[in-house]
């Protein structure tokens, strides 16, 4: 295995982008019934009005600079491509961190936190390693089966090696969440701290994946049957689109890889059901065209099947933690199991992706969190 790190850019070809406005021009679209709404899936109205932006109005050309104008490189590790953003701050005290994305996400998450966690103001500046999960975006083809959260971690174990970083907090929220938890877990020696975000949804999806959380919960408690709720709702209505991907991430493949519209809506139909606050449309649909254009809506699936048929999720860590919770409520406390001495702040606003709904809230909440940490 070759430790060798590669300067990488992006570089779509033109004759891609045509073809993507060609299908989206050429497109079959179903009908629909009328008064659905949102919930049998993303309305066709909306859908149409979205589609045509992408294809006449966003301009990946400009998308495209702004990921390159930070530098992009790539490795190999454990037989897998390897993608990631690393951005070095001129400042002498700047700390490394870690930054994970989640499903159906990419390093755009982070596009708008960049630069005030690398140059900022005041604070705590950081150098950033912001890589692309296996099977997403540039980190693919996905390279072979067993890329669960935990394959995941030890290979950014040893990119942080390769990079030469002895000391290093991470940060991530969904899949990432759970990939820098176990980074924690593992490399203890060289970690400072973990940061995650949640909010009350997915504090609740999380624990339908728990043996015996419901049996936890009181029915006649307001919270706790708030928390049940929520469970049967993700449960009953809410699951559909990792079911499939759990059980059947081939299938679906062929629509995701193939068809621009399925890919718009799946990603789509997340975020808006995930979120509180208004997202860029732009920064929304780069991290669709990265998905498009690499054709990664199937392995990022294949990768969300290996988690739901694995065991391992890694072992608990002593290192200080830090959990921030957009839309917080009272909910959220009796469903993360964070330490007692864990940092903990609560925002009113933001959801699932507070890095796009909330950027400057969760700048602040990292440089309170790891500003200490040594």
């Amino acid at each position: 295995m070759s430790d060798d790190i590669k300067p990488f850019r992006i570089e779509i070809p033109q004759a891609d982008l045509d073809y993507l406005h060609d299908r989206l021009a050429n497109a079959r679209w179903s009908g629909e019934l009328p008064g659905v709404g949102w919930t049998r899936g993303v309305p066709l109205g909306h859908l149409r009005e979205l589609a045509e932006y992408w294809r006449t109005g966003f301009d990946w050309r400009a998308q495209e600079a702004k990921l390159n104008s930070y530098p992009q490189f790539t490795t190999e590790i454990d037989g897998q491509r390897i993608h990631f953003l690393h951005v070095r701050s001129d400042r002498p005290d700047a700390k490394p961190l870690l930054m994970t994305h989640g499903f159906p996400s990419s390093v755009a998450e982070f596009l708008r936190m960049i630069d005030p966690l690398v140059d900022p103001a005041e604070g705590q500046a950081f150098h950033l390693v912001v890589p692309s999960l296996p099977g997403y975006a540039f980190s693919t083809p996905l390279a072979g089966t067993g890329w669960t959260m935990g394959r995941t971690a030890h290979a950014w174990v040893e990119l942080m090696r390769r990079l030469g970083y002895r000391r290093y907090g991470v940060h991530g929220g969904d899949v990432g969440g759970g990939v820098s938890g176990m980074v924690a877990g593992f490399d203890g020696e060289h970690v400072t701290g973990m940061h995650v975000v949640t909010d009350p949804l997915t504090a609740a999806n999380v624990a339908t994946f728990m043996p015996g959380a419901a049996d936890r919960f009181d029915e006649n408690d307001p919270v706790d049957k708030l928390i049940l709720r929520r469970m049967n709702e993700f449960s009953t209505d809410g699951s559909g689109y990792l079911a499939i991907q759990n059980t059947r991430p081939q299938n679906i493949g062929y629509g995701l890889v193939d068809s621009p519209l399925l890919q718009l809506a799946w990603i789509v139909e997340c975020f808006e059901r995930w979120t509180d606050l208004p997202v860029d449309r732009d920064q929304l649909l780069t991290t669709v065209s990265l998905y498009w254009f690499t054709a990664s809506g199937s392995s990022a699936a294949h990768t969300l099947y290996e988690q739901a048929h694995s065991t391992d999720w890694g072992a608990p860590s002593d290192l200080p933690q830090g959990f921030a919770v957009f839309g917080a409520d009272e909910t959220v406390r009796r469903l993360v199991p964070a330490p007692p001495e864990a940092h903990w702040t609560e925002f009113e606003r933001g959801l699932h992706f507070p890095a796009m709904e909330a950027p400057a809230e969760l700048v602040g909440d990292l440089r309170a969190f790891f500003g200490s940490l040594v």
